[in-house]
């Protein structure tokens, strides 16, 4: 995620760390630089004057800290605008009204709506335990109806009926009444898109919010259009009262332009992010952390929050007390290693969120790992358990057997076995004091010396 603008700001940065102090010269070329990172990133142009402006101004009448050199107080600095420019802090829903709460989702036709929707009310019913409804009132895009049903069973909350034959005003209006006798918290009402910005288009999402009066009304927006999201939220902010931002496929963007440009050109703040196709792909936007991630300082609390949500606590504390005994680690152990990294959207996204880590992220990505894990795992379910306990006694017929019944090769599978022999071996040393030795060394690798906020990796704890 943003993986072109922090290439260019952690090189415009590193070339200021050194200085011995801070002067009018060279905060003037490392702003050029800034300000060139940013408009290559699709920054808005009026949000790159403002933000070099406060930059500026901050760095030329800032008593510098002792603790901090020069260098690193210029980051705290450029880190701080970051986050103002993106909205301070964190903004979620505001549901505090009598149920049901409404929330209303506008934005342009392959936004991500419909999916954003599904994967709003999945989170809203896990994290914040509401009972949510769901309705489209998307009357004209052939099959959005049954998108958003299949959806909506998919995640496990209810679709309110409706067909193309309906006006949406009366959809959204017997699903409101629906809402209400049957206890609903929350109703979600997802809008008509179009391919580009119309009257009718307008008229009809403006009519049906002053029909249905919504507490929130969230502008959902494809982050990888750069500029062009500016005017189109430009054109919805002047037509409908927004709440919040839906930013989606943030994933896919690489330069950032749209997550820096949204909030000073609306005044609307980003409440969430898409993250993936998947519907669990859905993360609360925290500009603190982003602007971290951006400048190459990882998200390690967003990775804690990640762990704790998704990891099987269970099947982590089996393995621990396994390793620790000196009991052999076998191959079921690392396929359910292998899931649960899945779970947690994969290698690249743990890593994105590591300090320092971000490159070793898009080297990931560029080898394709994801896939390289559903092949290790196809392998491993391809085998008998006795096989899986004990691999070392694999033979070549054996190996022939499993390679074919996976779909994979021999190299595939010797490529596996190499692996696993290594992560055994490491994992053979963590019996007894091993893991707290283990844990300290790599406590030693992070920055300052230890893992941030005592943090293990997944599924380990003290």
């Amino acid at each position: 995620m943003f993986e072109n603008l922090t290439d260019r700001l952690s090189h415009t940065l590193r070339s200021i760390t050194g200085k011995a102090r801070l002067s009018e010269d060279n905060i003037k070329d490392a702003l050029r630089d800034v300000r060139k990172a940013l408009l290559e990133a699709d920054v808005a142009l009026p949000v790159v004057k403002a933000f070099i402006d406060q930059v500026r101004s901050r760095a030329l009448g800032q008593q510098i800290s002792k603790a901090l050199n020069p260098g690193q107080q210029f980051i705290k600095i450029v880190e701080a605008e970051l986050i103002a420019t993106m909205g301070q802090a964190n903004e979620s829903l505001n549901l505090a009204q009598q149920p049901p709460a409404i929330v209303l989702m506008a934005g342009l036709q392959g936004a991500g709506k419909t999916t954003s929707v599904a994967k709003l009310a999945r989170f809203l019913k896990e994290r914040e335990k509401k009972k949510v409804l769901v309705v489209s009132a998307d009357v004209y895009r052939p099959a959005a109806i049954q998108q958003l049903q299949t959806l909506a069973a998919e995640v496990g909350v209810e679709c309110y009926p409706s067909t193309g034959e309906q006006k949406p005003l009366d959809i959204a209006r017997s699903a409101i009444d629906h809402a209400r006798k049957q206890f609903f918290d929350v109703l979600i009402v997802d809008t008509a898109g179009r391919l580009h910005i119309d009257e009718d288009l307008m008229t009809e999402i403006k009519d049906l919010h002053a029909a249905i009066n919504p507490i929130e009304t969230l502008f959902v927006i494809d982050a990888m259009i750069g500029q062009d999201a500016v005017n189109t939220a430009k054109a919805f902010n002047d037509a409908l009262p927004l709440t919040g931002v839906i930013l989606t496929k943030a994933d896919g963007d690489a330069r950032g332009g749209a997550a820096l440009s949204v909030r000073h050109i609306t005044g609307k703040p980003i409440k969430f992010l898409g993250m993936g196709e998947k519907v669990d792909a859905l993360e609360p936007f925290h500009p603190d952390r982003i602007a971290s991630r951006i400048l190459g300082m990882g998200d390690v609390l967003s990775l804690i929050e990640q762990v704790e949500r998704t990891v099987d606590k269970e099947k982590a504390e089996k393995l621990i007390k396994k390793v620790t005994k000196g009991q052999k680690f076998d191959l079921e152990d690392l396929r359910d290693q292998l899931q649960q990294m899945q779970n947690m959207g994969g290698l690249t996204s743990m890593l994105d969120k590591l300090p320092g880590l971000g490159n070793v992220a898009q080297m990931a990505q560029t080898a394709n790992m994801g896939k390289q894990f559903k092949t290790m795992e196809a392998i491993i379910n391809s085998m008998t358990p006795e096989e899986r306990r004990n691999p070392d006694d694999l033979s070549g017929s054996r190996k022939r057997r499993i390679t074919a019944g996976s779909g994979t090769q021999i190299q595939d599978l010797n490529r596996l076995l190499k692996q696993y022999k290594q992560m055994a071996k490491m994992m053979g040393k963590m019996k007894g004091g091993g893991m707290q030795k283990m844990m300290r060394g790599i406590g030693g690798m992070m920055p300052g010396g230890a893992a941030p906020g005592g943090a293990l990796p997944p599924g380990f704890r003290k």
